[in-house]
């Protein structure tokens, strides 16, 4: 069972600044809602019991935004409002179920799913990327099921254009399964253009087996002096390890560019 998610929330968000200079891009609002809920929103509709979230220092207003008991108490107190009222329930709701851990120096995604690994307690967890929103449809419970089937680690996919495949961890496949669903034959981080397996990008889900955190230990950092967590799962398919991309149903919203981001307030608006 996927109980457990991991939430990598330590980045500095420099693709939104100046915004980003005051507030972390996750409390920015999107349609008045700070990002970060709708990605709760979608962990829980899908059963997750436990959200792990990884923050730095710098950005200790993540965790005060969930531990801001007194000053709603006091409001509550003074007005009654019951708008105030469903807001600080809504929030205490989402913190009974939030743990947090830090990671103060920025080293990439594989670095920070390496924070969590003392507090993941089954063989499977869900790690879910705030810059990718995916709305319309629950991506990560279409995953859960996925894996329930299979008994695979799976990962969210869909095809980008070719000339944007050095945005992503890029994946080639190695078997149909079904019009939605393909076994990884394998995957590599931003590659150029040139040498790009395919134009099937990983979204920001992944359905990760506990195996991962010895395979992170070994790697060394590459690139921009990260650690990247496609080159964990690299390691894990070289070890038969199998992995599914699933093309998942929901509309796709990037939120971590500042047009990107415009865009996801406007569209959410729409629902």
């Amino acid at each position: 069972m996927i109980k457990q998610a991991i939430i990598p929330l330590a980045g500095l968000g420099t693709r939104l600044l100046p915004l980003t200079s005051v507030f972390p891009k996750e409390l920015l609002p999107i349609n008045g809602r700070p990002g970060i809920e709708y990605i709760l929103d979608e962990c829980f509709e899908a059963g997750i019991k436990e959200v792990i979230f990884i923050i730095s220092t710098k950005k200790l207003m993540i965790k005060k935004y969930f531990y801001s008991d007194q000053f709603y108490k006091k409001i509550i107190k003074k007005k009654q409002d019951p708008r105030i009222i469903n807001e600080y329930n809504k929030i205490l709701k989402f913190k009974n179920k939030i743990k947090f851990v830090f990671q103060n120096i920025p080293k990439g995604t594989g670095d920070a799913v390496l924070k969590t690994q003392k507090y993941i307690k089954n063989k499977y967890f869900l790690m879910l990327l705030p810059d990718d929103l995916i709305i319309k449809k629950n991506c990560s419970k279409a995953m859960i099921k996925v894996h329930k089937k299979y008994k695979s680690s799976v990962m969210a996919s869909m095809r980008v254009k070719k000339n944007n495949v050095t945005r992503w961890g890029i994946y080639k496949i190695n078997k149909k399964l079904n019009k939605r669903n393909f076994f990884i034959g394998g995957v590599i981080e931003k590659p150029t253009v040139r040498n790009a397996p395919s134009n099937n990008a990983v979204i920001g889900r992944y359905i990760l087996p506990r195996s991962i955190f010895t395979k992170i230990k070994s790697l060394k950092p590459k690139r921009g002096k990260e650690i990247h967590i496609t080159d964990a799962i690299q390691l894990l398919i070289n070890d038969k390890e199998k992995f599914i991309a699933h093309n998942f149903e929901g509309k796709y919203l990037d939120c971590g560019t500042m047009n990107g981001y415009i865009n996801s307030s406007m569209e959410i608006g729409k629902l």
